[in-house]
Order: C-alpha cells, then sequence, then structure tokens
C-alpha cells in the first residue's frame, strides 16, 4: 500500500530526547534552557485554584491575558495573539505566509525549529551564516529578493547566546522592503539585560508593520510545561494570523497561570539575578578549564569543544548530564548547556574537570 506522503516531510528528522545509558542513576537535563528557580508562585496557587475546572474549554480567545499581555506593553489587545509555545508560531507563520517555493530567510547556526517548520510547507530555505556568532544582519538584508515571504531572527540567538543591539536591528528593519514580514523570535527577552538590546515593542508602537514579535513564558516564568506563547504585531497580521490559529490552543490551566506569572515581577526579578550569577559562575570556571565559550546574553552557554559537539555530548550523557550539541543547528564543534540549580551546576563542573582529567 501506498500512502501519500511527501517527500520534503519523511526525511525530516523525528525529534528524540537524548536517552542516559542504563546505570546512571542521576539525570541533570540542562538541554531545553528552563529555568532552575521554577515556576513562579503565583502561578502555581492560580493553576491549585484551575485544576477543579478543567473539565471545561478554554477561552478560545485568551480575553484575559491578551488584555493583560497589552497594558504591559502598551499595546491594544488586537496586536496580542497567543499560542501553543512560541514554536506553534513558527509553523503557523510559515503555513500562513509561504507557499511552496517561496524564500524564507535565516541565519545558519540559529533556533532549528525555522529550518524545519519552513522545509514542512515547502518553502525554499535561505541561510545566512553567523558573523562572530552573531546574525550578519547586513548579509541577511542582502539576501532578500522578489520571491521572499518571510525573515527570522532570533535574539537572542539560541544557540549561541548573542544579541544583535538596537542600532543593529533599526538600520536592518529600514532596508527589509514593508511587504516583508520580520519575524523576531524574543523568547529569551527578559534575560537580556544589557541596555543595547533592542526594545521591538517600540518599533511597533511606532508603526513598523511588517514587525512580528514572538514570547514565551516557558523561560523566565518558568512555565515550559504548559506550553504559552504570545505574538505582539500589527492588527492586520494578527487578524489574519488568527485565522489559522486553532481554536483552544492554549488551554485554560496555561492561561490562567500565564496570566498569574505576568503579575509576578518578584519571581521575574529573582530568575534573572539567578542567571546573572550563574552566567559570572560559569565564565570563572570555564576559563579555569581553558574552555572557550560564547559569552551569552541568555540562561545557557555554548561552549567550545574543539571537536564535534555530538561526541562531547555522549560524554556528559554518560555521566547524567543531558546537553545539546549544535552541530546540526550551523555551530560545529559547540555544545550548549542550560543554567542549572546551583548544586547542578557545581555537579557539572565536576563532570567537565573529569573529563579532562
Amino acid at each position: 500500500m501506498s500512502l501519500p506522503f511527501k517527500p520534503h516531510i519523511a526525511k525530516l528528522p523525528i525529534y528524540k530526547p537524548p536517552t542516559p545509558p542504563p546505570g546512571v542513576e542521576r539525570v541533570v537535563d540542562l538541554s531545553t534552557n528552563e529555568n532552575p528557580v521554577g515556576p513562579s508562585p503565583k502561578a502555581v496557587a492560580a493553576l491549585r485554584e484551575a485544576a477543579g475546572m478543567v473539565n471545561r474549554y478554554p477561552d478560545a480567545a485568551g480575553t484575559a491575558l491578551k488584555s493583560a499581555l497589552a497594558r504591559k506593553w502598551g499595546l491594544g489587545p488586537a496586536n496580542v495573539a497567543l499560542s501553543n509555545g512560541a514554536d506553534e508560531w513558527v509553523l503557523l507563520l510559515c503555513l500562513a505566509l509561504t507557499d511552496p517555493g517561496d524564500e524564507v530567510v535565516m541565519a545558519q547556526g540559529s533556533f532549528i525549529s525555522y529550518l524545519l517548520r519552513a522545509i514542512e510547507v515547502g518553502a525554499k530555505v535561505v541561510r545566512i551564516p553567523l558573523r562572530d556568532y552573531t546574525h550578519d544582519l547586513e548579509a541577511m538584508a542582502e539576501a532578500i529578493t522578489e520571491r521572499t515571504r518571510l525573515v527570522f531572527v532570533c535574539n537572542p540567538n539560541n544557540p549561541t547566546g548573542t544579541m544583535v543591539n538596537a542600532a543593529a536591528m533599526e538600520r536592518f528593519l529600514e532596508r527589509v522592503p514593508r511587504r516583508v514580514p520580520v519575524v523576531v523570535d524574543e523568547a529569551y527577552y527578559e534575560y537580556a539585560v544589557n541596555p543595547d538590546y533592542p526594545r521591538s515593542v517600540e518599533y511597533l508602537r511606532a508603526g513598523q508593520e511588517n514587525l512580528i514579535v514572538l514570547r514565551s513564558f516557558s523561560k523566565v516564568y518558568g512555565l515550559a510545561g504548559l506550553r504559552v506563547g504570545y505574538m505582539l504585531a500589527d492588527e492586520r497580521v494578527i487578524d489574519y494570523m488568527e485565522r489559522v490559529r486553532l481554536p483552544f490552543n492554549v488551554s485554560r490551566p496555561a492561561q490562567v497561570a500565564a496570566l498569574a506569572a505576568l503579575d509576578d515581577d518578584e519571581h521575574v526579578r529573582r530568575s534573572v539575578e539567578a542567571n546573572e550569577a550563574a552566567k559570572e559562575f560559569f565564565y570563572r570556571e570555564l576559563t579555569a578549564l581553558g574552555l572557550r565559550y560564547i559569552p551569552t546574553h541568555t540562561n545557557f552557554i555554548a561552549m567550545d569543544v574543539g571537536r564535534p559537539g555530538t561526541e562531547v555530548s555522549g560524554l556528559l550523557l554518560e555521566r547524567g548530564f543531558i546537553t545539546t550539541p549544535t552541530d546540526g543547528w550551523g555551530v560545529p564543534n559547540h555544545v550548549r548547556f542550560s543554567f542549572g540549580t546551583p548544586e547542578e551546576n557545581e555537579l557539572f563542573v565536576a563532570a567537565l574537570k573529569e573529563m579532562m582529567s
């Protein structure tokens, strides 16, 4: 029997989380950039209250959460759309804005989902090499043609942790034709404390109609297990994209928890402070070990291991640490690891020392 499988989809890899070998008793997952501080306490309390209502469908419009996000960012509710994790918008944007053969421009060495989702819909992927592990926005602007329908910029970038500054972003937005949507993925926005980091929402308020900003509740808010993301964009973009979004895509518990987390500034402050402390700890320890790394604006670090990252990730897995080799993302000979709890960070450094001894 021959089923109508599409060849370009059949060639895509299946996501398979690494499995520690037998005998490894303690496993620490440093591969998914979660918040080691945990979820917002306000979100946990809200979840407990919402548990008795899971027999009811969620608000398909996400009215309360969208209104709260609009107030927070100085926009209207019509500028906000919710998703089952920000990654859902990556797929839906590719689906809604491209036809087979259309071009999607992105960096080679950025979030792998852009590549996979563009391939899924039959688009032609145009990947521009990073420059100093950072998006080369000038080269990306040069790569835009009449067939370009979408541009992805991850800022700060996953998996390198680098960022493009406000001046570079503004020059880029000026060069990109207004007919081409620019998707700026800011999943790690709250961790980017550098004062030169772009304030994308201000560009939206100023009328940058082709700018689409993606944000997430999975990182600093600690709600990765609930899958809540959102889009900020021009009203016409939101109206169009709501037509491809599935109804009830964000569950009732997820909406309730995200709404509570959004009001928990203290949890965000503690999470960012813990992240800065972990960053300095790893800078110091990796330098002492003679390991090169890419300075980060996120809650993870990509370290240069001098050989295929898959080899080193495999050795770390044998010691109970799940990490992400970035060779397949376009950043060869690097391994990305998230910041864990202080105890987990100490154990991870001990494992690195053992491997190097």
